[in-house]
């Protein structure tokens, strides 16, 4: 599976909506992922295929030197194929050049998705006992430490290729 990786732009918001209704049971709406189009403190990426359709999504929003990651979303069809790890990876190598931690919450049933964060260096630290409400379930929080180095020429958004 072809895909490369971009900033998020107006031409992914009704894409990138339909997929948060597909993926999660409390979805961001259409509006509150326009408004993310104008937060400083906010990059999300997408994968985008050869004809602009959005494969998955990823979201960060950074204060000073932490980091949070807001959503991580990939259609069923394409998952198994690399794209959560493509737009995690962005992520971890932002982390790696400007942030002291990542942080995300996580379902704690949601086996796939941790195994994808471990992989990454992600570990638990916490949790947050009935986080999600449909269903009732706990959220792990789990965080990746980094150091502090020099920031790169490009942040995250920068297009790559996988």
């Amino acid at each position: 599976m072809e895909y490369v990786i971009v900033p998020m732009d107006r031409s992914h918001l009704e894409q990138i909506a339909a997929l948060e209704r597909e993926c999660f049971a409390d979805p961001w709406s259409y509006a509150s992922l326009e408004e993310e189009l104008y937060n400083p403190q906010a990059s999300f990426i997408v994968a985008e295929d050869g004809e602009g359709g959005v494969l998955g999504y990823a979201g960060l929003t950074a204060v000073l030197d932490e980091g949070y990651i807001d959503n991580i979303a990939v259609e069923p069809a394409a998952r198994r194929h690399g794209v959560a790890s493509a737009l995690l990876d962005v992520f971890c190598r932002f982390g790696q050049e400007r942030l002291a931690f990542l942080t995300l919450e996580v379902r704690a049933s949601n086996a796939a998705a941790i195994a994808l964060y471990r992989k990454f260096g992600f570990e638990e630290a916490g949790r947050r006992r009935d986080y999600y409400q449909r269903p009732r379930e706990d959220a792990i929080i789990m965080t990746r430490e980094f150091g502090h180095g020099t920031a790169p020429a490009d942040g995250p958004g920068a297009e790559t290729t996988a």
